[in-house]
């Protein structure tokens, strides 16, 4: 990771939030929103988008990682409100649900 690659990306870790949908959902109404799928890095994706490495993005998009979120996912979190982040890299936001940890009985 260079300097300027670290200092992107702790701006944009910085700019990090934990969001609810409904707060999502104008951006979801415009086609705004990029759904980062749960197990990966949402900060080195958002870096990614942000310093427009095409190859990076395009891989991850070709993978089922990243991509416009789809109606029926809009519906499905709707429907369950999970916990979500986001970061905005404009004009796009992305977002992605947070894991949930395994209850310990």
């Amino acid at each position: 990771m260079t300097d300027q690659s670290s200092t992107l990306y702790a701006k944009l870790l910085g700019e990090t939030a934990p969001i609810r949908w409904q707060e999502l959902q104008p951006f979801f109404a415009r086609g705004a929103l990029l759904w980062v799928e749960g197990g990966e890095d949402l900060v080195a994706i958002a870096e990614a988008v942000a310093s427009n490495d095409q190859a990076r993005v395009a891989e991850l998009m070709a993978r089922g990682l990243l991509g416009k979120l789809e109606d029926a996912r809009a519906e499905e979190l709707l429907a369950r409100d999970p916990q979500l982040w986001a970061v905005v890299v404009a004009p796009w936001v992305l977002v992605q649900e947070r894991a949930t940890p395994a209850s310990v009985h």
